[in-house]
């Protein structure tokens, strides 16, 4: 799996004019999986995800120890030793096969190490539920759908994973 995981205020995917997602503070994940992966891996990285210090230990106004996500950007203070576990926020996941293109030949990209949607769809309901059996809020994009996904990055921080 190839993983663009980002921290955000907010997020939101729309399909055909109509939002069908959408989270405050926390964290965007455009996922893609590889033709190699499977539940495993999906379960290994959602844990990774969930536990991934990225947000600040202090917040302005916020008492270290009563985390909350949604202060205002630019004011997050401390160094990034909290998950989205620990601030409380949300996740929403996108599948991406557009992660696996090659582009090392010509102009036009190759997805052949990308997933098969029917192996793809399975590994990414494993990841999903991997991220909420740790309690976290998780929204999702639709699979195979041509989908807009705004944001407002965070920092802005953004960290690639892969397995």
């Amino acid at each position: 799996m190839r993983l663009v995981v980002q921290r955000v205020s907010c997020a939101a995917v729309t399909v055909a004019g109509e939002r069908i997602a959408g989270i405050d503070a926390g964290l965007l994940v455009l996922a893609g999986v590889g033709r190699d992966d499977g539940d495993e891996t999906a379960r290994r990285l959602a844990a990774k995800v969930a536990g991934l210090r990225i947000f600040g230990d202090e917040e302005v106004g916020v008492p270290l120890g009563q985390g909350r996500v949604g202060v205002p950007l630019g004011q997050r203070r401390g160094k990034m030793n909290r998950s989205v576990t620990d601030v409380g926020g949300e996740v929403l996941v996108v599948s991406q096969f557009t992660l696996y293109a090659d582009t090392r030949k010509g102009y036009r990209p190759s997805f052949v190490d990308a997933a098969r949607p029917e192996v793809a769809v399975g590994v990414l309901e494993a990841f999903v539920e991997g991220l909420k059996s740790r309690g976290l809020q998780v929204a999702e994009g639709r699979f195979g759908a041509h989908m807009e996904v705004s944001l407002v990055n965070d920092g802005p921080v953004t960290i690639l994973l892969e397995s």
